[in-house]
């Protein structure tokens, strides 16, 4: 399922406490003015490990990740709490990976998906009405946890955008998967205008926050509106056919947990060992929940015959 609340939830933050700090930005200018022109920058170029310059760490990167954490050691020392940097919390890199409790989460979701894809596949006759949308559904959540790995892998302004994106897409396909079990199969015409509509919405939403300055606080606005449509008429469908269909309850317990365990993040702390955070945590918690969906589709599917397998 979508991750539909991990967009919300997120730092909107441009600049924090950390990198504020008088004493990060002159570390970081100084760091720059040493490492990063000159002879300075030809023996930076030549220790990068390989790994590194191909996953697009220039010197300013390593600048402000060292100073990070003199800063933090500051104010560890000095009795203060640890502070964000740039929107974030400290993390400990591990080789190119920014955030590698997330990342590896992230990956493991993106795996998930494509084995209980191909058992999907091997499950569900190809002539169920149901399956390419079931199919397209895969596909969305499988191209949204790539780019959510490749995210906390490196966070730049491109692959944080696509992070954004692809995780919307996800739930607006969820919807249109919704809408597909509810209505579609019984009046098609419905469901073809309705799928027209949320391509167009997403194509709105996607260049409203790519032609001018990224707006956080419309772009949580309106996941939330998508999560909340998504919310609701998976729950009012499940709950109108429990009495006939009682393993419904997966539908239910995926649909809660997935916004529940989204408040996950507002715990916020600064990550364990350097590692693992509340984000990571979500990640984590969503796994078992893409299971356990993928097994109630194929349940519903498996069967399938005729576009009257409600």
């Amino acid at each position: 399922m979508a991750p539909l609340l991990v967009l919300l939830l997120a730092g909107v933050a441009l600049a924090s406490r950390g990198d504020r700090e008088p004493v990060y930005r002159e570390c970081v200018t100084a760091c720059e003015q040493r490492n990063c022109t000159g002879a300075g920058l030809q023996d930076f170029r030549a220790e990068q490990p390989l790994y590194m310059r191909m996953t697009g760490w220039v010197c300013l990167d390593d600048c402000r990740y060292q100073c990070m954490w003199d800063t933090v050691s500051l104010y560890i020392r000095e009795g203060y709490a640890v502070p964000q940097f740039h929107g974030k919390w400290p993390f400990s890199r591990f080789l190119f990976f920014q955030e590698p409790a997330s990342a590896l989460a992230s990956f493991l979701n993106g795996i998930a998906n494509l084995v209980m894809l191909r058992r999907y596949r091997s499950s569900v006759p190809a002539t169920c009405p149901m399956y390419q949308t079931c199919l397209n559904f895969a596909m969305v959540s499988i191209n949204a946890w790539f780019w959510s790995t490749i995210f906390h892998t490196r966070d730049t302004a491109i692959t944080e955008k696509m992070d954004y994106f692809c995780a919307s897409a996800v739930i607006l396909h969820s919807i249109y998967l919704c809408c597909m079990r509810t209505l579609g199969l019984r009046y098609p015409s419905v469901a073809s205008v309705f799928g027209a509509l949320l391509v167009l919405l997403f194509a709105c939403h996607v260049s409203y926050l790519t032609l001018g300055r990224f707006d956080y606080s419309y772009n949580m606005l309106a996941n939330a509106s998508f999560g909340m449509v998504n919310l609701v008429w998976w729950l009012v469908w499940c709950l109108r056919r429990h009495s006939h269909q009682p393993y419904l309850w997966k539908c239910v317990l995926v649909v809660v947990l997935l916004q529940s365990l989204a408040l996950l993040e507002l715990l916020d702390f600064p990550p364990v060992l350097w590692v693992l955070d509340a984000h990571a945590l979500w990640h984590f918690s969503t796994i078992p929940l893409n299971i356990l969906f993928y097994r109630l589709i194929i349940v519903l599917e498996s069967g399938c015959r005729s576009a009257h397998c409600l």
